[in-house]
């Protein structure tokens, strides 16, 4: 499976022109209906939807088809209707034009005050003949499919550069755990030799040059206390057992952003572990060496669904 990125952009557009049954008829305004949907990273599915008042009844079928495709991520679905006409206004054709003169006339006969249509009555109600036969319903659906589908790819494609930033960024890590791995023994025999050397030169001040068996066994306990308060031998395994597992998890994929997430948090916890243990210069670089690339890991994780 793929690794997905929950940031992501698609958009779809469908252009409808319809023409009246009747052979007198021009060419009636043409609608584009088009559909917008964008993504950001969100910790759950956050949908929201902006539609025309004309579609918003079609919002629980948009939300069920997006729930179906997307798990994480706050999306939002936008869409707008424009209508276009070869000329400046819609043109009435002759047929409701028969038939608004002879309902005009009804009316007369019942109310002979009532004003007579205007010439943007007619306008207005020519528009609203025009696009009663559009049947949103067979088109927005498919359409928002596509958008849907091409929203996927773009996710898919974010989330391919985020793994293979994530892999770089273990391949790093991995190669500056191996640099900490000789550090600690070297830091351990070079302790405990100053240790001796400092307990050597007390004692020579003190009794002449000889070193009695307590002080040396007191210096060589001092050595190994030090030893087990330096050695990151244990947080270098767990830190390597968390690269091998977030691997793993990317070259699996699917949705593994909340577990990508926790993992992070756990090397960053070994990252900061070393560095209090540190005894030497070299492992307090390597640790935070170490963190900056944790960092920029997280920073990446946040978008992973």
């Amino acid at each position: 499976m793929s690794v997905y990125s929950m940031t992501g952009y698609a958009s779809a557009q469908h252009n409808t022109a319809q023409s009246h049954p009747d052979s007198e008829s021009r060419a009636l305004p043409s609608k584009q209906l088009g559909i917008e949907i964008r993504s950001v990273n969100s910790r759950f599915l956050d949908l929201s939807f902006k539609l025309p008042e004309e579609l918003r009844q079609y919002e629980p079928v948009l939300r069920e088809l997006v729930i179906g495709s997307i798990k994480r991520g706050k999306v939002e679905v936008r869409a707008a209707l424009e209508t276009s006409t070869s000329n400046s206004v819609a043109e009435p054709t002759p047929r409701l034009l028969q038939r608004l003169n002879a309902v005009q006339d009804s009316i007369k006969a019942w109310l002979p005050e009532a004003s007579p249509l205007s010439v943007a009555d007619v306008i207005r109600l020519s528009s609203n003949e025009q696009g009663t036969t559009i049947d949103w319903k067979d088109i927005i659906l498919p359409l928002a499919g596509v958008a849907v589908k091409e929203l996927i790819s773009a996710r898919e494609r974010e989330g391919a550069r985020l793994a293979d930033m994530l892999l770089d960024r273990i391949g790093q890590l991995r190669t500056l755990a191996a640099q900490a791995t000789p550090l600690v023994p070297q830091l351990v025999a070079q302790q405990r030799q100053r240790f001796m050397d400092r307990w050597k030169e007390a004692m020579a001040l003190a009794e002449g040059t000889a070193l009695p068996e307590a002080a040396q066994d007191r210096a060589l306990a001092e050595a190994t206390a030090f030893a087990i308060r330096i050695d990151v031998a244990e947080e270098i395994t767990r830190l390597d057992s968390h690269l091998d597992e977030i691997e793993r998890l990317i070259k699996k994929g699917g949705e593994l952003g909340k577990r990508l997430d926790f993992l992070i948090q756990e090397l960053h916890r070994e990252a900061n572990t070393m560095g209090s243990k540190s005894a030497a210069l070299e492992l307090t670089h390597i640790s935070v060496d170490m963190k900056v690339l944790i960092e920029q890991m997280r920073e990446q994780v946040q978008n992973i669904e």
